[in-house]
């Protein structure tokens, strides 16, 4: 697991350290990522707050006001990091939980669907068919809050991201860019592939746990149609 070495510990302002794996998509630098944020979270001084797998690497944030925070935290930070890259891989990762999230592909909710099929020289009804047969991973979350970010996405229909960023993409809605998934959580701008929308929630602060998904949970898409779509939105917006 921890043959994946990190080529650089960074800091990130005066409150964080950054543990770099790599700057571009590789599921194994992923899962090395989520293996040393395990273990640093299992030998983490009081200071240390928070333990954030990303992408490629990992953040250590840590509370400046805290009576034991050392003299120099940053260096701690670096040499607690070492001393866990140094260590057995005697931490076990969480498989995480398998999780089935409805998503409505029809034209309505599926803004890009046509355009995606166009582009990748398969039908629309294809597109759909590769996008709802695959499990995907959640690889850190981010952007804003309960935001996944998905690896496991079919090759066939990978796309970079738009060349123009829509201003507003609606809760709910699924995406695709750079062999990657999304669901936006909240109504924000977004320059990804839209392909569906789903009524689930993915993040309510009355909730516990807040966010609906979290690293390493696997997600499979249920396709809907848009009446079972507005029962289940109606439903959400009940609770």
């Amino acid at each position: 697991m921890m043959s994946v070495i990190p080529h650089a510990i960074l800091p990130l302002g005066d409150s964080a350290v950054y543990v770099e794996f790599s700057e571009v998509l590789d599921l194994a630098v992923n899962e090395a990522a989520q293996a040393l944020a395990a273990k640093i979270r299992a030998k983490a001084p009081v200071w240390i707050v928070d333990v954030v797998p990303t992408l490629g690497g990992v953040a250590l944030h840590f509370d400046v006001e805290h009576a034991d925070l050392p003299d120099a935290p940053l260096e701690a930070a670096q040499t607690l990091v070492s001393k866990c890259l140094g260590m057995p891989d005697d931490v076990a990762l969480d498989a995480g939980r398998v999780i089935e999230i409805p998503v409505c592909y029809e034209a309505e909710f599926g803004l890009d669907l046509a355009d995606i099929a166009t582009r990748v020289g398969l039908s629309v009804e294809e597109v759909v068919q590769r996008h709802a047969a695959a499990e995907y991973r959640v690889l850190m979350m981010g952007f804003v809050p309960g935001g996944p970010y998905m690896g496991g996405l079919d090759p066939a229909i990978n796309l970079p991201r738009r060349s123009s960023p829509r201003t507003k993409v609606i809760q709910g809605s699924v995406a695709l860019a750079n062999l990657q998934v999304v669901i936006y959580p909240f109504t924000t701008p977004g320059g990804w592939h839209i392909v569906g929308r789903t009524p689930s929630r993915l993040f309510d602060a009355e909730r516990d746990p807040a966010c609906l998904l979290a690293p390493r949970d696997r997600v499979r898409f249920v396709p809907i149609s848009a009446t079972e779509f507005r029962r289940l939105e109606g439903r959400e917006a009940l609770r």
